[in-house]
């Protein structure tokens, strides 16, 4: 039998309304704040970030492929985030070595490798081209 629907599920559910948005704002900080100062992957990939964002903003794409520029980014570091928590949670579970933490941590790490992979080859495919053209002007005499 379901709980009444004024029984929150989690002592911690408690607020509603813009109270409940505001806090969970500062969660969301929060766990930015957290991801950064723990994870050295999670402060690579926002130097990434750091270098990738700005270039989408001004190489010479169509608004899609912009957006897909940034959404790639952006999923690099999602995933990450996620990788993360999922890592956090085993941990707090136990620090000694199991084939089932083992495995949640692997299959972690592999979403975040396959996010990479994806950012590599929308960069490649949409990015490379406008690059090697500036490139070769460059290199062109005079």
């Amino acid at each position: 039998m379901p709980p009444p629907p004024d029984v929150a599920e989690s002592p911690h559910k408690g607020r509603r309304g813009v109270q409940r948005l505001i806090n969970a704002f500062f969660y969301s900080l929060s766990g930015l704040a957290l991801a950064f100062r723990h994870e050295s992957a999670f402060r690579q990939e926002m130097a990434l970030a750091a270098l990738l964002l700005p270039a989408a903003l001004v190489l010479p794409v169509a608004a899609a492929e912009r957006v897909l520029l940034i959404g790639s980014v952006l999923l690099v570091l999602i995933v990450e985030l996620l990788n993360s928590s999922v890592e956090a949670a085993v941990d707090r579970i136990g620090l000694d070595t199991h084939r089932l933490s083992k495995r949640a941590k692997d299959l972690g790490s592999a979403a975040v490798l396959v996010a990479l992979a994806l950012l590599g080859l929308t960069w490649a495919l949409i990015a490379g081209p406008p690059i090697a053209g500036w490139i070769a002007a460059a290199r062109a005499p005079g």
